[in-house]
C-alpha cells in the first residue's frame, strides 16, 4: 500500500501521526509503502530560529499555562507510542528547509525514511538542532549516507529547487496542515488520527481497488 505523508520534521504531530500508523500496519498486517513529501510549516523562519514556547505562543494565541500542557500532552502521548518528546525552556523552533533537501536527495538512495526517523529523533530527542549543516551531515551518515556528498548538496542547494516544487504541488492540491497522508494515491487524511481510525483507514483501502497513476 503506498502512503504519501506531507510532514515537516519540526511537526510533533507528524511523527506522532507516523508513529500510529506504523501500530496500525502492523496490526492489520500491511506493508505500507512510505513516500515522505516536504512541507514547511515555518517557510520564513530565520537562520537562528526562535524560541519554541515564544513561537507556539505567537502563532497560535495561545498563553504559557496552556503551551505548557500542550507540551505535557506531547510527552506522554510519545510515551505511549515508544518515542521520546523532550522538551526545555531552551528548545528552539529551526528552519527545516536544508532538511527537506537531504530527504529528497536521501530518497534517491532508497533512505528518505531513515534519514526522516533520524531527523525526528534529533529535533525532539536529542536537542539538536536541524538546520545545523553538522547535525544534518551527522545524521546523514548515522542513517548510511555519505557524509561528503551530502555535505556538498547542502553547499550547492542542489534540490531546493525540486523541493520548493514538490511543496507547491501540495499546496496547489490543497493540503494547508500537517500531517497529511496520501492513501494510494487517492484518499487524503489530514491529521495524526489516531491507532484504531488508521486501521479502519488502511481496511478501507485493502478492500477497494488501488490507484494505477504512478507519480513519486
Amino acid at each position: 500500500m503506498r502512503i504519501d505523508i506531507v510532514s515537516d520534521v519540526v511537526c510533533p504531530w507528524c511523527i506522532v501521526g507516523y508513529q500510529q500508523l506504523e501500530v496500525a500496519l502492523t496490526k492489520t498486517n500491511t506493508t505500507g509503502e512510505i513516500h515522505w513529501q516536504p512541507f514547511e510549516l515555518n517557510p520564513d523562519m530565520p537562520e537562528e530560529g526562535e524560541n519554541l514556547q515564544t513561537h507556539i505562543i505567537r502563532k497560535y494565541g495561545i498563553t504559557a499555562a496552556e503551551s505548557e500542557k500542550n507540551r505535557d500532552n506531547l510527552v506522554n502521548v510519545g510515551k505511549e507510542l515508544g518515542f521520546n518528546f523532550k522538551f526545555t525552556d531552551e528548545t528552539r523552533m529551526v528552519n527545516s528547509f536544508r532538511a527537506h533537501q537531504l530527504i529528497h536527495w536521501a530518497a534517491l538512495h532508497g533512505r528518505a525514511h531513515a534519514l526522516k526517523i533520524t531527523l525526528f529523533h534529533c529535533h525532539f530527542s536529542r536537542e539538536r538542532d536541524i538546520s545545523d549543516v553538522d547535525v544534518l551531515t551527522n545524521a546523514c551518515v548515522e542513517a548510511g549516507l555519505p557524509f561528503e556528498e551530502a555535505a556538498q548538496i547542502l553547499e550547492d542547494e542542489l534540490y531546493a529547487d525540486a523541493v520548493r516544487e514538490r511543496q507547491r504541488f501540495s499546496i496547489a492540491n490543497g493540503i494547508k496542515g500537517v500531517p497529511a497522508m496520501i492513501f494510494n494515491q487517492r484518499d487524503l487524511v489530514v491529521g495524526a488520527q489516531g491507532i484504531d481510525r488508521y486501521v479502519d483507514i488502511i481496511m478501507q483501502q485493502k478492500s477497494e481497488p488501488v490507484a494505477t497513476v504512478q507519480n513519486d
